[in-house]
């Protein structure tokens, strides 16, 4: 059968892409369909043709499937956010577990894998401490902010997230009523006119506080002051900031904030552990799953207390402080230089003293480290991006040679390519743990304990 493009089929889906797509086949030849869920048989039309595949967009929904479900939020299928709304949480669950282990089996190359069950939520909604919500006019000449429709840079006017906390939207409306009423023009991608570009929020579930940073186009944000007597007389209202970003990216933050009112970084817990955090800072996003997910690397790292352990892109040292309460010494190496100064400040509240950080990047540190004779490692955990690590950061942990490697990963894919090679540098994978702190998007944290052989 040829398959031509506006053409109308009708296909029941058997499986899910990576970003969460239902998967048909019709005599073979394979359909991506944006928005069905496994279970589905729909109406579809084809909107891209290739020798083995295409593409096709969801018409109507002849049968819905019985993992189906109805989205709490009235724009889930139209807002890049979220892609898996439509689809029962229990089976949410089960195909990111099967995404964890395809990759782990078909890119890594391991077999048998020793799986835990994943780790999912009791309530899988509000878990954000952190959202970025950008800037902009719509056609209307309306100020709007929300999230970008997939692969777009078309805004979908939303102020009430479900996946972030209730407090966001009492946010954006202060801040874009105080736009309005200033008239403050939105940033225009276009022509790189205008002043806000982000509104950025971050919230300690633990402690209460909440971060305002807004993102300019500019050294100064008009009347200021007056924004900052609204949002402060909120509960929990505890640091206002500017950040200044005049580059035409793509990039949120720029590289200079300054403090408008309250405090540079708001506190929040991971466990009984405290850490600061500022606009720039790596901080998880789902405290709750954290917690459960720090637990397992260090349960992983089977520490003694007589152990060295070196923590590769550790942000704002929250891995380390981890370890450090079992190890006897604790090094941790980040690319920011803010983020490497609230990891000593953490270190210095938490009075934790066996931990050291350094500012660099771990591909260069490590090595430079090893090769003068400076860097013994007994456990060496990773937390790459998503990218995941360099060849050489790779080389130079197996020329160090370290007991156990413990690998916390936010894609799956570049974890099996990763495993895959250490693998091969003779250590064993020991041990898997995917974490849904993601709850219905496509991504999926995972923690790996390796183990090194001993030929």
């Amino acid at each position: 059968m040829e398959f031509y493009k506006d053409q109308s089929v009708t296909v029941t889906i058997g499986d899910m892409g990576k970003n969460g797509e239902g998967i048909g086949k019709i005599d073979g030849y394979t359909l991506f369909i944006k928005d069905a869920v496994i279970g589905d048989t729909v109406q579809a039309k084809i909107i891209k043709t290739k020798k083995s595949h295409g593409y096709a967009r969801l018409i109507q929904i002849l049968k819905p499937s019985i993992h189906r479900t109805v989205p709490p939020c009235p724009i889930a299928r139209q807002c890049g956010g979220c892609q898996l709304q439509s689809l029962a949480y229990p089976q949410q669950l089960l195909f990111k577990e099967k995404t964890v282990r395809g990759n782990l089996e078909h890119i890594g190359g391991i077999q048998d894998i020793p799986m835990e069950p994943i780790v999912g939520m009791e309530t899988p909604y509000n878990y954000r401490n952190k959202a970025q919500f950008p800037v902009a006019l719509d056609k209307n000449g309306r100020i709007v902010t929300g999230f970008y429709a997939g692969r777009t840079h078309q805004i979908i006017p939303n102020r009430d997230c479900l996946l972030g906390i209730p407090e966001n939207r009492q946010i954006l409306d202060i801040v874009i009523d105080h736009m309005e009423k200033y008239r403050i023009p939105p940033y225009n991608e276009a022509n790189g006119s205008g002043l806000v570009r982000h509104i950025l929020i971050r919230y300690g579930f633990h402690t209460g506080e909440i971060m305002v940073c807004l993102v300019i186009n500019g050294k100064h944000y008009p009347h200021v002051d007056r924004l900052s007597e609204r949002l402060s007389a909120l509960a929990g209202m505890s640091s206002i900031m500017l950040n200044i970003n005049k580059e035409r990216s793509n990039v949120i933050l720029g590289k200079k904030t300054t403090l408008v009112w309250g405090r540079p970084t708001i506190t929040d817990q991971i466990g009984d552990l405290r850490f600061h955090i500022s606009p720039q800072s790596f901080f998880q996003v789902n405290p709750q799953q954290t917690e459960k997910m720090y637990a397992k690397a260090l349960e992983y790292a089977a520490l003694t207390g007589n152990e060295t352990v070196w923590d590769l892109y550790c942000g704002i040292g929250t891995i380390s402080l981890f370890m450090a309460r079992s190890a006897k010494k604790v090094y941790g190496v980040e690319v920011i230089p803010q983020a490497v100064q609230d990891a000593r400040t953490n270190a210095q509240s938490n009075h934790l003293e066996n931990v050291e950080f350094f500012a660099g990047r771990a591909e260069e540190i490590l090595p430079a480290g090893y090769k003068n004779g400076k860097v013994h490692a007994d456990v060496i955990i990773v937390d790459p991006p998503r990218k995941g690590c360099d060849r050489i950061l790779l080389d130079t942990i197996l020329q160090v040679q370290p007991e156990r490697i413990v690998y916390v990963s936010c894609d799956s894919a570049t974890l099996a390519r990763d495993v895959r090679y250490l693998h091969e540098g003779r250590y064993s994978l020991e041990k898997v743990c995917p974490f849904d702190n993601f709850p219905m998007t496509c991504h999926t944290e995972c923690v790996v304990g390796m183990q090194r052989k001993h030929i």
